[in-house]
């Protein structure tokens, strides 16, 4: 099920939803992963600001981990949005 993406309080996660073909995949990040993967430098970033400023980036991360097996909800952290080396 797709709804729009939010910030969890209690979790402290930006909780969203990435279309993988003809279904929607659950995945979730951390403040602290979208701060220090985007706005280290920064000590007034927003999670919902920053997560959609970089949702495509975001989304291609949830797209790389449910190809490579993982099950949902995916949950990113900084390591998922490190650039491949391949």
């Amino acid at each position: 099920m797709k709804q729009d993406a939010y910030f969890h309080q209690p979790s402290e996660a930006v909780r969203f939803w990435v279309q993988v073909e003809q279904q929607w995949i659950g995945a979730s990040i951390a403040s602290s992963v979208l701060h220090y993967s985007f706005c280290a430098n920064s000590s007034t970033d927003q999670p919902m600001e920053t997560y959609l400023a970089h949702a495509p980036e975001i989304n291609a991360a949830v797209r790389r981990r449910w190809a490579a097996g993982s099950s949902e909800p995916i949950m990113l952290r900084e390591h998922d949005l490190r650039p491949s080396s391949s």
